[in-house]
């Protein structure tokens, strides 16, 4: 089961527009998949209505609830946990409990039955942040086509590394994901370009500037059922072909594919 972290402290890089349509092209191709929405802003729940019943995230990590009285069935192979504005009271909650950083990995930890757990992570680098990489082993980065693209995508790198150097877990930085990308803009291709420089070994083909991307939320739909065969449809579907092409090879530690973030023993 791989367990990946679509993370970047940054807001509007498109990051819960990547974890959705990630996992749901990902159930397309016949696998099982749970997304979790850690998010305070609770959009998960904006895209797939339904399952007033079930507990959400915060109930999860804040009230005792289990994973079976939280899980929602959105459709074939898809699963969600959803988030919810509650989730705002989750920080002070966790930090007044003993592990509260390793609290999702503790309510998790006997979950099976996925091929894949996508989690939405808040735009900060919190205990929130800190539960999803606690409990991950991946770590996405959807980053903007900006000028301040590659300090960004440092600065959540680093916020990754350090976390693993205090808390001895070890997390893969797979995958830099450039998005809100214009051919058209001379600023977009220079920043994808410094991008590609620098993150050569782990950088994906960009998800390009498209309208529909932000019009499927408004019909609750995955940009695979709303528009597929729009520019958005065709680079999260490439993006998920080579997230399961990840599956056909092992990279080993240290490899061409990945940074691994290892916690630092002796000297620096």
């Amino acid at each position: 089961m791989r367990k990946i972290a679509v993370i970047n402290q940054k807001g509007g890089v498109g990051k819960t527009t990547t974890a959705i349509n990630l996992s749901a092209g990902l159930a397309r191709e016949d696998k099982k998949v749970l997304l979790l929405d850690l998010d305070p802003q609770g959009h998960v729940a904006s895209f797939f209505p339904g399952g007033g019943e079930k507990k959400d995230m915060f109930e999860l990590l804040t009230n005792g609830a289990t994973a079976e009285e939280c899980i929602v069935s959105i459709g074939k192979n898809f699963d969600v946990i959803r988030s919810s504005s509650t989730m705002r009271g989750a920080e002070y909650a966790l930090y007044q409990k003993q592990d509260g950083a390793a609290k999702l990995q503790e309510k998790l930890e006997h979950l099976s039955g996925y091929d894949f757990v996508i989690v939405d992570c808040p735009p900060s680098v919190g205990i929130i942040t800190q539960n999803a990489l606690q409990y991950c082993d991946e770590a996405f980065i959807p980053v903007s086509t900006e000028p301040l693209a590659i300090d960004g995508a440092r600065k959540i790198i680093a916020t990754i590394k350090e976390f693993t150097e205090h808390s001895g877990k070890d997390v893969r930085v797979s995958k830099v994901i450039p998005t809100l990308y214009d051919r058209r803009n001379r600023i977009c291709k220079e920043s994808l370009e410094k991008l590609q420089n620098e993150y050569y070994d782990i950088i994906t083909e960009p998800i390009r500037q498209n309208s529909k991307l932000k019009e499927a939320p408004l019909h609750r739909k995955s940009i695979f059922t709303y528009a597929r065969s729009s520019r958005g449809a065709k680079d999260y579907g490439r993006l998920v072909m080579q997230v399961l092409a990840d599956e056909a090879r092992t990279v080993p530690s240290g490899g061409a594919d990945s940074i691994i973030l290892q916690p630092m023993t002796g000297h620096a």
